[in-house]
């Protein structure tokens, strides 16, 4: 069983009153909602619900139980991370084990009771919002990511696992090499960078195949890390970090490319992005988009929204669509990388679980534990396949220099 962050409570259930006759009809209203979920929900003063199967949630107090039947999406997140719930058990099974049992109950519809778990409104995505809302999750700190991301690059997007037993490090270069494949780079080209990260993919881009990149982001801290190590690495003529959103992009590029940002820009935002696109993309250009999505139109959960990626919302190939169709682009190949997301999760969250203790100490162990909770709850979203990872190639509908197979990507 993998090391868990202890709670921030403490390990033991709080003190209070035994759980009264309506406490236990919560519960077991609760766990209806959850066909065959294969864990016990257990309240303060012993009192359980569910499948006895040796793994067990422990709920610490009235308040908490309350809290939870009432707004699941938002309450758990938070009760977790506190300590008032705990899981007995490993984290990512448990998870997994809930997505499957709320599935079922979406399928069946036997209770109203799922939807509290993704019936919310996100934030708002407009320029000034977006700035915010990236505030909030990348410049937590330089120093926070480099404990658990890769050492080489810094990339906090899906990698690629091509062969068993790859180091983190590795299928991040490998997840690089196969999109630069699949854009299918020659040196001079000019290349646009929607939302860059820590700048690694940027610069092995212009390292790898000598290219000139022009990369936007709005984390400032990001823009500075990856500024500083483009003049490291002696890279600052070739690659350009520019401090602003993807709505001001200008010039002309002949690739366009966005790894990981498309999360955060929001559906009703899509056709202003495939304009951005198209005044910006040269006759013969291609184009990549790399971003988790949905196989339905769907809100991301409510406590990842409002407490670690406010303004998220991964789309449907369906709602992808607006990208392209309004512009005339042609989609000419869809991967999806759903397993390799969740491996790529399982090294993160071994990194993150070793380092727990300067999280905390830099923190507090209420961010610990939302953060093991964020790191292992996207892990099980990806292996039960509420989560996918989709990577789009466009280019023009005019466009006729294209490989006829897919021999490129594999050479």
């Amino acid at each position: 069983m993998t090391t868990r962050i202890q709670g921030a409570i403490g390990s033991q259930p709080r003190a209070g009153r035994p759980a009264s006759v309506f406490d236990r009809w919560l519960l077991h209203s609760m766990m209806a909602a959850l066909p065959r979920a294969g864990y016990e929900v257990q309240l303060w003063d012993g009192s359980t619900a569910g499948d006895n199967t040796g793994m067990r949630v422990l709920i610490r107090d009235r308040g908490a139980l309350w809290q939870v039947v009432r707004d699941p999406s938002l309450h758990f997140g938070d009760l977790y991370s506190e300590g008032r719930i705990d899981v007995e058990g490993d984290l990512v099974t448990f998870l997994e084990r809930t997505y499957a049992a709320l599935q079922a109950g979406r399928s069946s519809r036997a209770s109203p009771w799922w939807r509290l778990w993704t019936d919310r409104a996100p934030s708002s995505r407009s320029i000034a919002a977006a700035r915010d809302n990236i505030h909030r999750h990348y410049d937590l700190g330089n120093d926070f990511y480099a404990l658990w991301l890769d050492r080489e690059a810094m990339q906090y997007t899906c990698a690629y696992f091509p062969e068993p037993g790859m180091t983190l490090e590795a299928a991040q270069r490998a997840k690089m090499d196969h999109v630069c494949r699949k854009l299918r780079l020659r040196p001079g080209q000019r290349v646009f960078e929607a939302g860059c990260g820590w700048g690694g993919f940027a610069l092995h881009m212009a390292r790898e195949h000598g290219v000139q990149v022009r990369a936007w982001n709005i984390s400032r801290e990001q823009i500075r890390f990856a500024t500083e190590r483009a003049r490291k690495e002696g890279l600052g003529e070739r690659v350009t970090f520019v401090e602003d959103d993807y709505r001001n992009l200008s010039g002309e590029c002949d690739v366009f490319v966005s790894v990981g940002m498309l999360e955060h820009v929001g559906p009703e935002n899509y056709r202003a992005l495939g304009a951005v696109i198209d005044r910006c993309l040269a006759p013969q250009g291609l184009g990549l988009i790399h971003t988790i999505g949905r196989n339905r139109p769907e809100a991301m959960n409510g406590w990842i929204e409002r407490r670690i990626f406010p303004g998220a919302q991964p789309p449907s190939l369906g709602e992808m669509a607006a990208i392209f169709e309004p512009a005339g682009f042609s989609v000419l190949d869809v991967e999806n990388l759903r397993l390799h997301y969740a491996e790529t999760l399982r090294h993160w969250m071994a990194r993150y679980l070793a380092a727990a203790d300067e999280v905390r100490a830099r923190h507090d162990a209420v961010f610990a534990r939302a953060w093991e909770l964020y790191l292992a709850g996207s892990q099980a979203a990806f292996t039960t396949g509420c989560m996918q990872l989709f990577q789009v190639v466009f280019a023009r509908g005019g466009n006729n220099d294209l490989p006829r197979t897919r021999r490129h990507l594999y050479a």
